[in-house]
């Protein structure tokens, strides 16, 4: 099989001939630009090779082609063209990491030093407003600033909190269009689109770090009050937003087409280490409305695959997903509770496809040995892809100071495992 066969094999629940591997093709299933390096250094060499940091928020490493080849990955990503600060990939320049890993970031990736040492970060890459982003001295990746003003409740407007959301540009379209069919003329990997404006309730993107001034509830702690306090407010924000994305859904449909085959729909969490923070009830009420609407409007304009993201133990809302019209799951995170990998496929494996949950990125990937990491891979690959539907990542993003020996563990697990 090419790898777009395998993926569109494993999408549809049929058996690949081996499995299906994802590295970096989502803002969920990437890996720390750091870790990245080291991991290509070991691989190809070009000890002068700079990663690029396409996704500047956690800081995650674009894979390039000839690593994705080297590795064996099967899909890239479509993104969009700008970053979660809100200034486009482009114009890429040199930095350095606080660990001293030399990369490039995008020339709007203008940052200031505090007197902590922390580094500060600007929405649209412009230092005359306040920052929306910070990275602790000696960190990782960018934690968002809240700039909440104070809230009146009699003056909340719900369109302050849909300032991000609006029919896409001519432009926009033809970006996707062209980036699209670039990727199906250079590769014959599988393609996933992450749509833009279709995260209902996405806490990430809340507090707006790509907007200058941003208006509404901006507030995580806030926003979370308001699912119980303000639900009239968040409904309106909710059906707002969906009508927005279902009209770009239906033009980007005719822009992209076939050349994807999965949709990165939302990435809003409900779980937690040990069980869901929402009630099903809750959920059913405030979100499943506006995913059965999108998911909808994708189905009937498009035959791609959607992709819903969720961390932490959700076991009890994968049928409400699936009823949603979710076809994907995402990371599967088997550490949480009630998340066993067994009991997941056997309840579900049929009817929604398992993307990630291939390597536990808490404990054994960082922390484990290489043979721990072997051993982890080669069972989850042996219960999630039986009978196809699993496309193989690890727990969420790899991070920063993960061990490469363990990667390479676990990459020569998911060659043996098709052996």
């Amino acid at each position: 099989m090419t790898s777009r066969e395998r993926f569109e094999a494993t999408l549809n629940h049929r058996q690949p001939d081996r499995v299906c591997v994802d590295l970096g093709s989502t803002m969920t299933s990437g890996i720390s630009a750091s870790t990245l390096s080291e991991l290509r250094k070991r691989v190809l060499g070009q000890a002068d090779y700079r990663v690029k940091v396409f996704e500047p928020f956690q800081m995650l490493g674009e894979v390039d082609d000839e690593l994705r080849e080297a590795l064996g990955i099967d899909v890239v990503g479509l993104f969009g063209p700008k970053t979660m600060f809100g200034f486009e990939n482009a114009d890429w320049k040199e930095f350095e990491l606080f660990d001293g890993t030399p990369v490039l970031v995008p020339g709007r990736f203008n940052i200031t030093t505090d007197s902590n040492g922390d580094l500060l970060i600007y929405p649209e890459g412009d230092t005359s407003v306040p920052p929306s982003g910070r990275m602790p001295q000696g960190g990782f990746y960018f934690d968002t600033i809240i700039r909440q003003g104070p809230i009146d409740d009699d003056k909340l407007d719900p369109a302050d909190n849909c300032e991000e959301f609006g029919p896409l540009s001519d432009e926009d379209i033809q970006y996707f269009a062209d980036h699209a069919a670039g990727q199906t003329g250079q590769t014959d990997c599988g393609v996933i689109i992450s749509l833009p404006g279709t995260g209902i309730g996405d806490i990430a993107l809340v507090p707006a770090p790509f907007l200058k001034h941003p208006k509404g509830i901006r507030d995580v702690e806030e926003w979370y009050i308001s699912t119980v306090s303000r639900k009239d407010y968040l409904h309106e924000v909710f059906s707002r937003q969906t009508e927005i994305a279902v009209a770009n859904i239906e033009r980007l449909g005719r822009a992209v087409g076939d050349a994807a085959q999965a949709a990165f729909v939302c990435g809003t969490d409900f779980g937690t280490q040990r069980g869901t923070f929402i009630s099903k009830d809750a959920y059913r009420e405030l979100y499943s409305p506006y995913y059965r609407r999108i998911n909808r409007a994708i189905h009937e304009n498009t035959d791609w695959k959607t992709f819903k993201h969720s961390c932490g133990s959700i076991f009890d809302l994968i049928g409400d997903f699936i009823d949603d019209g979710f076809d994907i799951l995402n990371p599967v995170q088997c550490s949480a509770a009630n998340m066993d990998p067994a009991t997941l496929k056997r309840e579900f494996g049929g009817k929604i496809v398992f993307w990630g949950g291939g390597a536990d990125t808490q404990r054994t990937l960082p922390f484990g040995t290489p043979d721990e990491v072997y051993n982890e891979v080669r069972r989850r690959i042996e219960i999630f892809n039986d009978g196809g539907g699993f496309v193989f990542n690890t727990v969420h993003n790899i991070q920063a100071n993960t061990p490469i020996e363990n990667l390479l563990a676990m990459f020569r697990a998911i060659r043996d495992s098709s052996g």
